[in-house]
């Protein structure tokens, strides 16, 4: 499992294994039963029916049709299939929403992070595919996506496996990516089966970012219990002591409720606390547990006004207990201890922060001295002289040539 997944091969439930066996993921076996050496079922005709047997009260039925529409659109965009809904009788495809034990030898009885399954082409249940009733389906980031799933599914449906490519949507667990599903890697896997398609799709643009690429830049970055998080899109890049290589990682294998990404983040070490930001919410956690009430609004738990949308970025002092947000070319302080903005904020970044710029991608604490990262540089700050020591390339903190 570990090498599947491009994890660190220990043969031991380690943290990074535990944390990705938790993540809400799909009930088909990562090596399929039915698959025959280097080939794998497929249906013998590109034209296809599905029908949907019932629906999930979670959302209007208009709404399902067309979730599922969209999904079967996603397969046949990039490949020589076409898809054709029927009302009665028996589909290639057959789509339900059941609970429990549903007669298919696949109980949702079992782990609660499997949320749906389906089955390789073929007769009778083959190609049919399950939606796990008890979970709450959604149409966008949160709970559990109904486009995002279906379409993993029926690329089941239609004979694919699961890959070890964290990108792919044919990757065990859901990190849900907007419309645009399809990797260059999917693409290929269902045109390997069905052909090309008359019309090809642009595959959508790779968002993992990689630690020593040259055009780097980073979302929000902060240290979580002596470990360092580099965040970008989806994903993160950490570092522990005397470990620079930058361990790649889905913020989701941690934070599931984060599947959107982040804008910022900062540590209240002494609280064992970490806060994350995304448009005008906040989400805090101790460790990977989210805590009661949250997420909530950056305007009620924080005091900000409502001309402020987002955050560009946020960082903790640990030594005054004061707590810096960055919002385009102004900066707010807030106190941990009171639970309130200081007064006399927002003050201008050029005024506190001397040499920074107007804006400020991402900043985090080390040792005392900040360190703000703005495009693909960063510079070391002094905030008690107000003064900036060293400007850095963006990824001197992984073990990097030609840095």
């Amino acid at each position: 499992m570990q090498a599947f997944y491009g994890l660190k091969v220990t043969g031991k439930v380690d943290a990074d294994t535990l944390a990705l066996m938790r993540q809400p993921r799909c009930g088909v076996p990562d090596v399929a039963p039915y698959a025959l050496g280097e080939r794998t079922l497929h249906w013998e005709h590109t034209h296809l029916t599905y029908r949907l047997e019932n629906y999930t009260p979670d959302l209007p039925r208009a709404d399902v049709d067309r979730v599922i529409d969209r999904a079967f659109q996603l397969w046949s965009n990039a490949s020589a299939l076409t898809f054709t809904r029927v009302f009665e009788g028996q589909a290639d495809i057959m789509i339900s929403f059941v609970r429990g034990d549903h007669n298919d030898n696949n109980p949702f009885s079992g782990p609660e992070n499997i949320i749906a399954h389906a089955f390789p082409p073929g007769e009778g249940i083959g190609g049919d595919v399950h939606f796990d009733e008890e979970k709450r389906w959604t149409k966008d980031f949160r709970d559990f996506n109904l486009y995002h799933v279906a379409a993993h599914e029926v690329g089941h449906s239609l004979g694919l496996l699961h890959n070890g490519d964290i990108e792919s949507l044919m990757f065990s667990s859901y990190n849900y990516y907007g419309d645009n599903l399809l990797t260059q890697r999917d693409i290929d896997a269902i045109q390997a089966l069905y052909g090309s398609s008359k019309n090809p799709i642009q595959p959508r643009e790779c968002q993992v970012p990689q630690a020593c690429e040259s055009k780097l830049t980073f979302d929000a970055i902060t240290e979580i219990r002596g470990e360092l998080y580099f965040f970008k899109n989806r994903f993160f890049l950490r570092t522990r002591p005397f470990y620079k290589t930058g361990e790649l990682g889905a913020i989701t294998d941690f934070w599931v409720p984060l599947s959107r990404g982040i804008d910022a983040a900062y540590e209240v070490a002494s609280r064992d606390e970490v806060f994350f930001f995304k448009d005008s919410k906040v989400w805090a956690f101790n460790a990977v547990k989210m805590r009661r009430g949250y997420p909530k609004d950056i305007y009620h738990s924080l005091g900000f006004p409502h001309t402020v949308k987002s955050i560009d970025a946020a960082v903790h002092e640990e030594e005054t207990g004061k707590t810096y947000f960055f919002v385009a070319s102004k900066y707010w302080r807030y106190d941990e201890n009171t639970r309130s903005m200081d007064t006399g904020f927002p003050k201008e970044i050029a005024h506190g922060f001397p040499g920074i710029g107007k804006k400020v991608d991402a900043v985090f604490q080390e040792r005392g001295f900040f360190y703000f990262f703005r495009g693909k540089r960063q510079y070391k700050f002094d905030p008690h002289t107000k003064r900036i020591l060293t400007i850095l390339n963006i990824n001197s903190w992984f073990n990097c040539r030609n840095k």
